[in-house]
């Protein structure tokens, strides 16, 4: 609904409008503290603190991951490309990976790869199995491609995440879900 309110409350006042819908979006600088922030924050948190990452579901849930850079990249020309005006672009890396290959890539990328991530087997109402994008019209419109390397870019949120201090409130998240009915 925000972005067809973008759209549709833009034009007749003369105002360019683009939206970017983006994916998981992961770097330095991310709120490792805040345990409803993105999963590659949440994960980085439990582990700089010697814990286990906590992946609901079963871990084979999909998601699209791309890096900071490259979000910066996609805002920087959706506002000065006239082709980009009106239109809704999928901002993410085009590729999927599960969540389990993400936190265990991640823990490789910390030096902590003696904590496995721990399977919940549960699920949170309102989180969808998979969660990937097509790329293809900010491709054509913007010329973006995610050009950040996964594996590059852990090690760049790895070595931005040991020099922090999170305070892991996952445990506390997960009770807060669960006496809100939220988690089956």
């Amino acid at each position: 609904m925000q972005e067809r309110t973008t759209h549709i409350m833009g034009a007749p006042y003369g105002i360019e409008s683009v939206c970017l819908r983006l994916f998981n979006v992961y770097g330095p600088g991310q709120a490792l503290s805040n345990p409803y922030t993105g999963v590659l924050a949440i994960f980085a948190s439990r582990l700089l603190n010697g814990q286990q990452p906590m992946i609901f579901e079963d871990g084979e849930q999909r998601r699209d991951f791309v890096h900071v850079s490259d979000v910066a990249r996609a805002f920087a020309d959706a506002l000065v490309l006239p082709q980009a005006t009106g239109q809704t672009f999928n901002i993410g890396s085009g590729r999927d990976r599960s969540v389990t290959e993400v936190a265990q890539a991640l823990a490789r990328a910390m030096g902590k790869n003696d904590i496995e991530p721990e399977i919940v087997g549960k699920a949170r109402t309102g989180d969808i199995r998979h969660c990937f994008c097509d790329t293809s019209l900010a491709a054509d419109k913007l010329g973006f491609a995610a050009r950040q390397d996964f594996e590059e870019g852990l090690a760049e949120l790895a070595e931005w995440v040991h020099q922090q201090t999170a305070e892991d409130r996952v445990q506390q998240a997960r009770a807060e879900l669960e006496a809100r009915g939220l988690v089956a």
